[in-house]
C-alpha cells in the first residue's frame, strides 16, 4: 500500500484516518469497528464490502499505532 495514499484515504463512515493491516489486506477503521479489503492494491471501501471487528480488535489496532 502506497503511504502516500494511506495518509490521504479515510473512513467513510466515520471519517477518520485508517490503519493498513499488511498481513490480512485490510484497511481498519478503529472509530467504526470496520476492515476494509484491499484487493490487488486498490482498497474497497464501500461499507457493504467491509467485515465488522469486534471491540477488541479494534483495541489491538489502536495499541499498536501508539
Amino acid at each position: 500500500m502506497d503511504p502516500k495514499l494511506l495518509e490521504i484515504l479515510v473512513c467513510p463512515v466515520s471519517k477518520t484516518k485508517l490503519i493498513f493491516d499488511k498481513k490480512n489486506q485490510e484497511l481498519i477503521s478503529t472509530a467504526a469497528n470496520l476492515a476494509y479489503p484491499v484487493r490487488d492494491g486498490i482498497p474497497i471501501l464501500l461499507e457493504d464490502e467491509a467485515r465488522q471487528i469486534s471491540a477488541e480488535e479494534a483495541e489491538t489496532y489502536r495499541a499498536q499505532k501508539s
